[in-house]
Formats: structure tokens, sequence, C-alpha cells
């Protein structure tokens, strides 16, 4: 599957790409296997690292993909938090869905760290400390929840409480 072009005038119906990856260069590597996975799950994906090549106007690239995704996924790290540039990308996806309620901004923590501001407010999921395996899950199920607009009710009946359980 390829991206859209940045640039490239919108489909009919709005929106070029499933989910833009908002990032800083520290966490490079994170937002490229999230790119990656989630194109391998049938995702439309924008990330700076593939689609905005020598020439391109950066700035003018990370506006027309804050606003012509569908999504945005944070990838979320100290670093991130103090970004300026990301700030900036995550604050352009809340503002346009403030409540949550159409789940334009997903955050996927990649190393435990604060939210700050907003930023806290909005339920994210965590990549870090998990097998690859379970990290994938995770992370196609949070797109696949956010997309469908589902409920996360497991498949399974919970088990039963016991006492002095955590």
């Amino acid at each position: 599957m390829t991206t859209n072009r940045v640039g490239t005038p919108p489909a009919a119906g709005g929106a070029s790409w499933d989910f833009f990856v908002s990032y800083t260069r520290d966490d490079q590597q994170w937002a490229e296997w999230i790119a990656w996975e989630l194109e391998q799950a049938g995702y439309k994906v924008l990330i700076q690292a593939w689609d905005m090549t020598p020439g391109s106007n950066w700035v003018f690239s990370m506006n027309d993909g804050v606003q012509r995704s569908e999504r945005m996924i944070a990838v979320l790290s100290s670093e991130y938090t103090r970004s300026l540039y990301g700030t900036v990308e995550w604050q352009g996806a809340f503002k346009d869905d403030p409540l949550g309620a159409q789940r334009k901004l997903l955050v996927a923590r990649v190393e435990k760290c604060d939210r700050p501001g907003p930023l806290g407010q909005v339920v994210s999921f965590d990549l870090f400390g998990l097998p690859e395996d379970a990290a994938r899950e995770a992370l196609v199920r949070a797109a696949q929840l956010a997309v469908s607009g589902g409920r996360a009710k497991p498949a399974s009946r919970p088990m039963f409480p016991t006492a002095g359980a955590p």
C-alpha cells in the first residue's frame, strides 16, 4: 500500500490519510515502526520520514498532514512533551475534537512520561515495555477502535476478582 503525496488535492470526500504520525527526531524509530504496522493493517499513513522528501516545504507538509488526516497519532515521550512542533501538531488535532468524540488524537506512549495539559485528558495506550507482538496488537487495536468508534469489551468473560488481587 502506498500513501498519498503531500501537497496533492484531497480525494473526494475529504481526508487523504487515515493517520498522521507526529513525533520528534528522537522517536523516529518508534514512529516508523508505527507507520509500517498501520500500513500493514491496511491504513493510509503520513509520516515525515517517508513522505516529506528533499525539496518539499516541511511546514506546509506538516500542516497538510494535520488538516487532511482523519486522525493523528502522537508518539509520546519526554522529548515529545518538550517539542514545540509536536505541541502545535497535537493541539491542532485536539482543537478539531476537544471532547474526543471523533477520536482524532491518539496518544501512543513509547516511554513512561507525563502528559502535559489537555494531552493528559486524552486516553492513551502504551507501546513501551511490551514484546513486539503485543505492541503491534495494542497499536492495531487502538487504530481499529478509533476508526470504528467501537468498545474495548474483551472477547472472553473477565475473571472473578479474588480477595487480595491487585
